[in-house]
């Protein structure tokens, strides 16, 4: 006999089961130790529900890529750009392995289907802090000699729909010297969770990134961030939906029966 509690059950059951979570970890991607992906091709690559853009261009010396790598680099001091592929951090999220690092490009990740969104780890590469907290050849140190400049570094993160147009954006201070009081002043060395539910359901994520050091050819500070631990929870298709409802009616009148 199917009882009330066990039509609910059912319920509970099917629901939760369209609704899945899948967790971007990279750590379904096989690296040597100190090591990152980098098949000197234009191509891309997959971890949980999403797929990345990786982009390269033959400029001789193996240089150079834009959009996604994925990495477990550790080395947190060694300033400049041949330290690129290395969260500030000391490695991924949470104890993973693994994690992504983006040089912005156009980044993206994309989706085989509609999905909502639940959130990720974001932190800065050791190449960017590091230039930001100094300075480099290119980019200034932020707060000025004095520490009373109002710097920042902000990546923004865009959701997009079935046919590429935005379901709105989450901003993510990477780093905010905006203070009236500077030592609230910060640069982000650890993973911090950025809740990305607010842009609804998207086929893929865009990502950008702006700073107040910028010139004629963008921004001067490293256009890189890092993340992991993308996770998401498919949204069933109308007729999966239709299917979905049709099925808790069935559940719901075959009960009322065996309770009548």
């Amino acid at each position: 006999m199917i009882t009330r509690s066990l039509a609910f059950t059912i319920a509970a059951f099917v629901l939760s089961s369209s609704a899945i979570a899948a967790t971007s970890t990279f750590d379904d991607l096989a690296l040597a130790p100190e090591s990152h992906f980098f098949p000197r091709v234009s191509t891309s690559f997959s971890s949980g529900a999403a797929t990345f853009n990786h982009n390269f261009n033959d400029w001789g010396g193996d240089c150079c890529h834009t959009d996604w790598v994925y990495s477990n680099r550790t080395d947190t001091t060694t300033e400049g750009f041949m330290n690129q592929h290395s969260a500030v951090a000391g490695g991924g999220a949470e104890g993973s392995a693994n994690y992504a690092i983006a040089n912005v490009g156009a980044p993206v990740a994309g989706f085989a289907g509609p999905v909502a969104v639940q959130g990720a780890w974001f932190t800065n590469t050791t190449y960017a802090a590091l230039s930001m907290l100094n300075g480099d050849g290119f980019a200034k140190k932020f707060g000025g000699a004095d520490g009373s400049e109002a710097d920042w570094f902000k990546l923004t993160v865009i959701g997009l729909d079935g046919v590429g147009q935005n379901t709105g954006s989450v901003d993510f201070m990477l780093a905010d010297f905006r203070f009236d009081d500077p030592s609230q002043d910060y640069i982000v060395t650890d993973w911090r969770w950025l809740d990305l539910s607010g842009l609804g359901v998207v086929s893929g994520l865009q990502f950008a990134l702006s700073s107040s050091d910028s010139g004629a050819f963008g921004i001067n500070t490293p256009a890189y961030f890092a993340m992991d631990s993308l996770t998401v929870s498919a949204v069933p298709e109308p007729g999966q939906a239709a299917i979905l409802l049709a099925g808790l009616a069935l559940v719901g009148a075959v009960t009322r029966r065996r309770i009548i």
